[in-house]
């Protein structure tokens, strides 16, 4: 298969995982837990920085264009421009942070959950900056309702994301 459509083809794939398991989630205050950054990990692991990212911007674009692919089967640019918009913007430099280092070093399975946690940070950043811009809210109140009752859940699926990816990159080359 030509290597374009190929990649046209995985980036695709990818975005439509994420907007299939994306919106389904359980409340938790302002910001639910979703399956979105645990095929987000999966997405950055598998297809790298630039495919991995692509499918990312693919992802948030069928959103904002009203198709109900964010939490909670929400959609649209209000859910974007929200308190919550600044996860969903974040997800790009997650993904483009694990990718990085997943793909330059696919045979070393610590450089998996690493990347996604640097990918993690760089989200929380990005969300929790957002949140508190939006609800006027400080920084130790934004934590503790946008990123603390996440930590756990979080390390769980980079776990599982690390292994599933590193298992599928000693079988085949994506």
């Amino acid at each position: 298969m030509n290597k374009t459509i190929r990649n046209m083809v995985l980036i695709s794939i990818m975005a439509a995982l994420i907007c299939v398991l994306a919106p389904v989630a359980i409340p938790v205050g302002a910001i639910p837990i979703t399956l979105a950054t645990f095929v987000i990990y999966i997405t950055a692991a598998l297809l790298g920085p630039k495919r991995g990212t692509i499918s990312i911007v693919l992802y948030i674009a069928i959103g904002m264009i009203g198709v109900p692919v964010f939490s909670a089967y929400r959609s649209g640019f209000g859910v974007v421009l929200g308190a919550t918009g600044g996860y969903i913007i974040g997800y790009i430099p997650l993904a483009f942070l694990s990718g990085l280092f997943v793909y330059h070093n696919k045979s070393k399975f610590i450089f998996y959950p690493l990347g996604m946690i640097i990918g993690t940070i760089a989200l929380y950043a990005v969300g929790t900056i957002w949140y508190m811009l939006v609800m006027d809210s400080g920084l130790v109140e934004s934590l503790l309702a946008c990123v603390v009752p996440f930590l756990l859940f979080d390390l769980i699926k980079m776990i599982i994301a690390s292994l599933t990816v590193y298992l599928i990159h000693q079988r085949i080359e994506v």
